[in-house]
């Protein structure tokens, strides 16, 4: 609360300054030090709610926070009921496994996610006990004194009450990317944007030029961008996908394990004759072996091997989830400045007086490009008047740019700085001009006057050079004829068609000197030097990201608070729309129902003028329209939209805090090019997930198949529980991590979304997974029964069965690589981690045949040659059946093949 926490309050734009004063208890002349501490105690710092770290030990419990790990947790205390404590303690180990993985991996992210918030401390200027002091931002009170100039950080929300030529960039707020002058003289109504709030200073934006003065009015959570904070943190996150995927499949899991355990004993009672006791411990061990155990670690394992893949493109992740989300996102909404563009004003085009059109190379403030006619360099007379156009950018200019240690630096308003990059691109530096032809006046830029002017002297004569509007400059030119005028003026229309923002630049001679102290008309009988079009250019690649989601099937639409006509040109750049009827503002959204809404994103790629609420709206018609949302941004009108999507992408360098608290995944070079190698790897995580979920389920259901068949065969049981268990959290447990490595298929970024109804066990899971479970499990059961025909005792058929099942296990690895890509068309050797991890999980058991503690626990024992080389044969009668269902598929679904 600040002392303007009253309802009335909310408005200090509709204020007049007398009462702005009065309720504020304060004066033109400042605060007092007593004053202003007993302000700071009473108000609390300026600063923004910020929540504390994640302790790691939290971080670790929000490892469990999952159904599969409810139901892992329900079966380790029926063993532990039952008195099968070996089971609990394997279920306890995979359990704290996943959690330290998991664990370790988030904390890092956090950690990574904290080190981009420590920037620069806001500071202030301020006027206390009559002396102006610079202090730390966060001892700003209401009523304070504040000084701003050009570079300034605007500490508080400031009710000015002067400034001269005071511009600032409210870009982060508002999404508009043109500074906004300021007016400390107008008032207006209490509905009014804050984009259009003239006599206002925003906390958390910056002053691009000029110089100004206010009083705070609102500090800490009180300014618009700490309530904007306080929104996003009450507001609800949208799920990732693979959370609502995840949660459905482990009900079906925990339903198919249950019946089969239920029908597991019912045979074995009803039909084996086997005591009630026996068999119910034997029908939670099935269904404690059914239960993929291993799945949360390989699936963790999975996510963070995306993640770190990610991190090397460029992308930070803050939540595992999130790695595969971005994966499955079906639609992007993006904001315009600073993610698509440079937010950085660029010199693209050049029109002369005799109507040619020169280009300029060369994106944002850096001053590396050159000047273009037709393609090549500019003819001697053409560049004669480049020349005369460039002198007058640099000298009718209050910016600053410099080459410091090899980097450029810059100052001033975001024209002046385009205005310099340009000039310096044609040969012409400001400081000089300035000794050729001192400045001894100037004319300043008001909006009334729409135009600024400079005076120089030189060794003949003073020169006056002017910037402004095409319609103002062009009235102080002298003409031959208006004809003449209106056919120049025509040329300055068809640039702002274009997109460019245009500026008209002229030059005169006066006859007298210019003194610093003369009030100067407005100059007359000019002439004019030609139209500069400046534009934000696109960042580097964005195209082509666009383009590249559009061929992954993914739709991209831009969000911003700018101009439609300005937004309707980037997008016309980026292939994202071509005409105004692709065009939303935020009027024609007011009168939209959420069904019309939901309607219209689906044919809609520009939304512009729109506020905070109107994007968070758009974005949850996207979802009620069937779509997994991932929403971009970096400002903070961007946070509550990045809150309530599906997966949340904030910008690192540039954007705000409030934004990447806000977000589930941070782009660490604000290129919206890596957000499309970040989707690339969410793909392969899902994929990666998915071939670990089919190893797993395809094995236990194999598992419960044999069981269930030589029960009701009447034979013995095949594996006893303690074998049950080995082959799942042993032998499958470290092949199925080894799997959470397997690098990317070909092409996955030219398949299209999967459905965002689509579930994990899909038409095509549940058919590789009948295949694979018949085959092992009926093969199984054949053997078994072979064994046991031709006079093996039960603990040697044992024995054998569960070598088959290893080996079953080491075949079929290589049949879960790709879903319908053929075994013979991925050479191992381009999966290492797999080889190893295959080579490992067989190595393990051949070490169990002849350990003698693992064969008394196991009842393993070593076979001979002749053994080994039938049962190695058996096994790939398994590639055979899957390589029969993979050519079934692509006959069959030829459009959902790999190979299309």
């Amino acid at each position: 609360m600040t002392a303007a926490a009253t309802e009335e309050d909310t408005s200090w734009h509709t204020v007049c300054l007398e009462a702005v004063y009065s309720r504020l208890a304060g004066d033109s002349s400042g605060l007092s030090s007593e004053d202003a501490a007993a302000r700071r105690a009473e108000y609390g710092p300026n600063r923004l709610p910020q929540k504390e770290p994640t302790p790691a030990w939290l971080i670790f419990l929000r490892q469990f926070r999952s159904p599969l790990i409810y139901i892992l947790v329900v079966a380790a205390i029926i063993s532990i009921a039952v008195g099968e404590t070996t089971d609990a303690g394997f279920i306890a180990l995979v359990l704290v496994v996943n959690a330290i993985i998991g664990g370790t991996q988030e904390f890092q992210a956090e950690r990574s996610s904290r080190a981009l918030q420590q920037l620069l401390r806001t500071r202030g200027t301020v006027i206390r006990d009559g002396e102006t002091i610079d202090i730390d931002g966060e001892d700003i009170v209401p009523g304070d004194v504040v000084l701003l100039e050009s570079g300034d950080r605007v500490p508080a929300d400031i009710r000015l009450t002067s400034g001269t030529n005071l511009e600032v960039d409210e870009s982060a707020l508002t999404g508009e990317s043109a500074p906004v002058l300021k007016d400390p003289d107008w008032r207006g109504e209490e509905n009014a944007p804050l984009g259009d709030r003239r006599n206002m200073a925003f906390a958390g934006t910056t002053v691009t030029r000029g110089r100004g003065r206010g009083l705070v009015v609102e500090t800490g959570s009180e300014t618009v961008i700490g309530r904007l904070a306080r929104d996003v943190s009450a507001v609800e996150g949208g799920n990732p996908p693979l959370v609502v995927r995840m949660e459905r499949f482990t009900r079906l899991v925990a339903v198919v394990v249950l019946f089969a355990a239920i029908v597991a004993a019912l045979l074995g009672i009803f039909v084996r004759g086997f005591g009630a006791v026996e068999m119910f411990l034997f029908a939670v061990a099935l269904a404690v072996s059914a239960i993929p155990e291993g799945l949360p670690v390989a699936m963790t394992v999975a996510l963070g091997v995306a993640t770190n893949r990610m991190v090397r493109v460029g992308v930070i992740v803050r939540q595992l989830v999130a790695v595969e989300g971005l994966g499955s996102c079906t639609m992007i909404a993006t904001d315009k400045t600073g993610t698509l563009t440079e937010n950085e004003l660029t010199v693209r085009q050049l029109r002369l007086p005799d109507g040619t059109t020169l280009e300029v190379t060369g994106a944002g403030y850096t001053p590396d490009g050159t000047i273009l006619q037709d393609g090549s360099q500019p003819d001697p007379d053409v560049a004669d008047d480049i020349a005369h156009l460039a002198q007058a950018a640099t000298l009718c200019n209050e910016g600053s740019i410099h080459r410091r240690d090899g980097e450029w630096t810059w100052s001033g308003d975001p024209t002046d700085v385009a205005l310099l990059s340009f000039a310096r691109k044609a040969g012409r530096d400001r400081e000089s001009e300035l000794v050729a032809a001192p400045q001894t006046n100037q004319i300043p830029f008001e909006p009334e006057r729409r135009f600024a002017a400079t005076f120089h002297t030189t060794d003949s004569e003073t020169r006056v050079f002017t910037k402004g509007a095409p319609e103002r400059v062009l009235e102080m030119c002298t003409w031959s004829d208006d004809g003449a005028r209106q056919e120049v003026l025509d040329r300055a229309t068809e640039m702002a068609k274009q997109g460019y923002r245009v500026l008209a630049l002229a030059e005169g001679t006066f006859d007298t000197d210019i003194t610093a102290e003369e009030v100067l008309p407005d100059p007359t009988g000019l002439t004019f030097l030609g139209f500069v079009g400046m534009v934000d250019p696109l960042r580097p690649g964005v195209k082509d990201a666009i383009a590249s989601a559009h061929r992954a099937g993914i739709s991209v639409s831009m969000v911003t608070g700018d101009h439609p006509e300005t937004a309707l040109s980037i997008a016309r750049e980026l292939g994202l729309a071509s005409s105004r009827e692709e065009v939303l503002t935020g009027a024609d959204l007011a009168d939209f129902t959420p069904e019309e809404l939901a309607a219209a994103v689906e044919r809609i790629r520009v939304f512009a003028r729109v506020s905070p609420d109107q994007k968070l709206d758009i974005v949850t018609a996207a979802q009620q329209a069937g779509h997994f949302v991932a929403v971009t941004g970096d400002g903070v009108n961007d946070a509550p939209a990045l809150r309530v999507a599906n997966i949340g992408i904030a910008m690192g360098q540039e954007g705000t805090d409030v934004a990447r608290d806000a977000a589930e995944l941070i782009i660490s070079d604000d290129n919206f090019a890596t957000i499309v190698a970040g989707i690339e790897q969410g793909r392969v995580a899902y994929d990666n997930i998915r071939k670990v979920i089919y190893l797993l389920i395809s094995t236990g259901a194999a598992e419960v198949v044999l069981v269930l068949l030589s029960l009701a065969a009447g034979l013995p049981l095949p594996l006893l529980p303690v074998q049950l268990l080995w082959l799942n959290l042993v032998t499958n447990g470290i092949q199925d991590v080894a799997l959470a490595f397997e690098p990317k298929e070909e092409d996955v970024l030219e398949r299209k979304p999967r459905s965002p109804t689509e579930r994990i066990f899909n038409q095509l899971m549940i058919e590789r997974t009948v295949v694979a479970a018949i085959v092992m499990g009926i093969t199984g059961l054949l053997t078994f029964g072979w064994l046991l025909d031709t006079g093996w005792d039960e603990p040697a058929a044992r024995n054998a069965l569960l070598l088959l099942m290893v080996l079953f296990e080491n075949v079929h690895l290589g049949n879960t690589r790709s879903e319908t890509r053929s075994i013979f068309r991925m050479p191992p050797w381009k999966s290492p981690v797999l080889l190893v991890g295959a080579a490992g999980a067989f190595l393990i058991h051949l070490g169990a045949l002849y350990f003698p503690p693992a064969q008394l626990v196991l009842g393993t024992a070593p076979v001979d040659i002749g053994v080994w080389v039938t049962l190695a044969g058996i096994a790939l009668i398994l590639v055979a059946a899957m390589e029969l269902h993979k050519v079934s598929w692509r006959l069959r679904y030829p459009k959902h093949s790999d190979e299309e």
